[in-house]
């Protein structure tokens, strides 16, 4: 089999094994095999897929009878195969974590028969999405996403759940209605959706149709990707969700909006008027994101906060448009995906061990359970960029690539990344300190947490910014805690297992970063010339 022949495979396996879960929905065990099977094969797939993309270049596959422009093409090149290996990897081990969490819960959260298939087609979706060659394939990867997520979000059917998941859908049927939008007004302009097509005609388009797609283009997938200022849905849908489905929502979904922008921007709207829109879009989501989570009482909502924050470095690489750039933001969207979920997966533990993820109801975990706060702090630091973690190398090099690009834009972001990383840094510390070290209260007393404030010297600066993320960032007030009780149920193996192989990929990233450093280099190589894409897809038309 060639190689070509492998890309539907990440789609078509976790559809079918969706079909056999559904088939075997009263047997537990046999969806359990069903799905570790098939998520196992998906990653091993990805890894040949992504050592063939970095080979040979970029695989193309048609479907269908159609004649080649006009059928449906899967691509896969050095980024979207690097996408795939991540979230093949993670969602393969937060299914562990899951079916983990289900054997020591006997499944009160997470109905089995609708679980597994679900899943599965979320993993399908995701896998489309990063393979997806034309712009309504990408539509159809996001639909799946959206079915799949709603049912994920509102398991357990409590209040709370469906409020968010309804929010969620909400938002999210939105976006695809200006998604459809802006695919019909792109086919209009351009005569075709493919975007290997598109990179060669809308060139030739008027400038200002090119411009307002762009918007369209760019407002759909910072929807997805949480934005600022369209990220207020994310803290309210994602800390109500089950554990394992706030995890891989958390490390992969918004990244999937985050590689639509890069690959849109870099092949279909190379030298856009925009950049410094998006950068601007960056350095406010960085900010008021972390300004956010420096004020959560919650873990939960606090890690929601940092996701949104660090979306803005991502941004930042997008936005300086140079190679050096957008390398660095590839590697720090490996790098956060790792990370992220860990950080979930863990939340998901303190929970069980410390009865709560409120940091005022916590305390004394670090002698409790060793374990778990040593888990904690090597993803904790390295969310905040401490060295030798692979997030300080990818926050170097968007650092290095924005003074190497010298504009103003570029030097505010310098200055609002290191910024953004010592608010992490301070809401980490604050979670690390209060939840582990903090001597706990006897049963009966109650601990008291207080907000914390950066400084009275802002004065009415940090109370307007307080107001702008109370505005945008709305939450029900958190009532002072109850009385707390000793809980620190045991870890289930297959739930610690799975975090801590998580954060030992995330520390694989750190001691390997210089190869991988080399990868993301030729990825973003690969983008910025875009000859070698439209070659694969096109080779009649391509330059």
């Amino acid at each position: 089999m060639t190689l070509h022949n492998l890309l539907p495979l990440p789609v078509l396996l976790p559809l079918l094994g969706a079909a056999l879960t559904l088939v075997a929905r009263r047997r537990p065990r046999a969806q359990v095999a069903i799905s570790i099977t098939v998520l196992a094969a998906c990653l091993a797939i990805a890894v040949v897929l992504m050592w063939g993309t970095h080979r040979e270049g970029p695989i193309v596959l048609w479907l269908g009878a159609w004649s080649e422009p006009l059928g449906i093409a899967l691509v896969a090149d050095r980024l979207s195969a690097l996408m795939l290996l991540v979230s093949s990897f993670v969602i393969l081990v937060v299914l562990v974590f899951a079916i983990g969490q289900g054997v020591a819960d006997g499944d009160g959260d997470s109905p089995l028969a609708i679980y597994f298939p679900t899943y599965l087609v979320l993993s399908a979706g995701v896998s489309n999405a990063f393979l997806a060659g034309d712009l309504f394939n990408l539509f159809v990867s996001f639909e799946m996403l959206l079915f799949a997520s709603f049912v994920l979000l509102t398991l357990g059917g409590s209040g709370a759940r469906i409020r968010a998941g309804t929010t969620y859908v909400i938002v999210s049927m939105v976006s695809s209605f200006l998604f459809l939008v802006a695919i019909a007004a792109t086919y209009a302009a351009a005569g075709t959706v493919n975007l290997a097509q598109l990179s060669l005609r809308l060139p030739e388009v008027d400038s200002t149709v090119a411009l307002a797609l762009q918007l369209m283009l760019l407002t759909v997938f910072g929807i997805k990707a949480a934005v600022f200022p369209m990220s207020a849905w994310l803290p309210d849908s994602y800390p109500s969700a089950p554990v394992p489905v706030s995890a891989v929502f958390a490390g992969l979904l918004t990244k999937v909006g985050v590689y639509a922008i890069v690959r849109t921007q870099f092949l279909l709207f190379p030298d856009s008027p925009l950049q410094g829109l998006i950068m601007g879009a960056g350095l406010a989501t960085m900010v008021i994101g972390i300004l956010g989570a420096v004020a959560q009482p919650g873990i939960k909502r606090m890690l929601s906060f940092t996701l949104v924050s660090h979306i803005g470095y991502m941004l930042f690489g997008i936005g300086l448009a140079t190679e050096a750039g957008l390398s660095a933001a590839i590697f720090y969207i490996a790098h956060h995906i790792t990370v992220q979920t860990a950080l979930f997966l863990i939340s998901g533990l303190i929970e069980r061990v410390g009865g709560s993820t409120v940091i005022g109801r916590l305390g004394g975990l670090a002698a409790s359970s060793p374990v778990l706060a040593f888990l904690f702090f090597v993803p904790a630091m390295n969310l905040a960029g401490i060295p030798p973690f692979s997030g300080f190398v990818g926050k170097v090099g968007l650092l290095q690539a924005g003074a190497d690009e010298g504009s103003g834009m570029a030097w505010a972001l310098v200055v609002g990344s290191v910024v953004t990383s010592i608010l992490t840094l301070y809401a980490i510390a604050k979670t690390w300190g209060h939840a582990f070290w903090r001597p706990r209260a006897e049963e009966g007393q109650e601990q008291t947490f207080e907000f914390p404030t950066l400084t009275p010297s802002f004065g009415r600066l940090s109370d307007a910014i307080g107001a702008t993320v109370a505005e945008q960032y709305p939450s029900t007030p958190i009532a002072p805690p109850p009385a707390v009780t000793r809980v620190e149920r045991p870890m289930p193996p297959l739930m610690l297992g799975a975090t801590t192989t998580v954060v030992l990929f995330s520390l694989g990233l750190s001691l390997f970063a210089g190869p991988l450093f080399s990868y993301t280099d030729a990825a973003a190589r690969q983008m910025v010339t875009r000859d070698g894409y439209v070659k694969a897809v096109l080779p009649q038309e391509g330059p």
